[in-house]
């Protein structure tokens, strides 16, 4: 297993929670926020059942809301390439959530980190261990695997785990978005350029 696959497996999640949660723009249309309570607990329970197999609760879920938009404002600074701002709020958040390494044996598994003991609440617990995910991998140099989506009226976030690290995109569908604009604008710069031309 990769050193850094742990972390970058709670930056996921973190990047996951606000593109669920944290209204916007996706994939060329805007996005909104849940609109009820049932919505926001079916949005939720998607994300956190995902990646840890763990169901919450209503309070949960609000609670995971509010950290969701913490994290969102995460992967905005680090798109602008402002770690400071970026690196300020993790460390107020992982006071926050109250976060501190925990080593844990449980399900018959060895003994392994968490970034909490096994009784905590799950909003600080999640928050808390999604917040130092995305930590060590601002403090290990790997700040620009982090970011806002590429495409254009899109802002969702994303968390590059390829081994070249070029990822620059939420979804493939954003990816093909992308490509196909650019192909378009080639295809018709030689159009403008012979219409400039007959105007000169």
């Amino acid at each position: 297993m990769s050193l850094y696959s742990h972390p970058l497996r709670r930056a996921q999640a973190a990047a996951d929670l606000a593109n669920a949660l944290v209204p916007g723009l996706r994939r060329g249309r805007p996005f909104a926020a849940p609109e009820d309570d049932a919505e926001l607990l079916e949005r939720t329970n998607a994300v956190i059942g995902a990646h840890t197999g763990l169901d919450v609760d209503l309070d949960d879920a609000r609670g995971l809301q509010r950290s969701a938009a913490q994290f969102s404002e995460v992967f905005t600074a680090l798109d602008a390439g402002d770690r400071d701002a970026a690196a300020e709020k993790l460390n107020g958040m992982i006071v926050e959530y109250g976060a501190r390494p925990t080593l844990i044996k449980h399900d018959g598994e060895p003994w392994h980190l968490h970034y909490h003991p096994a009784d905590t609440p799950r909003v600080p617990g999640l928050s808390g261990g999604f917040a130092v995910g995305l930590a060590i991998l601002v403090g290990t140099g790997r700040a620009d695997r982090i970011g806002t989506c590429s495409a254009d009226a899109c802002d969702r976030a994303y968390v590059d785990a390829t081994r070249n690290g070029t990822k620059r995109f939420c979804s493939t569908a954003c990816q093909n978005r992308a490509k196909t604009a650019a192909f378009r604008a080639r295809q018709s710069a030689p159009n403008d350029a012979e219409a400039s031309d007959k105007r000169a």
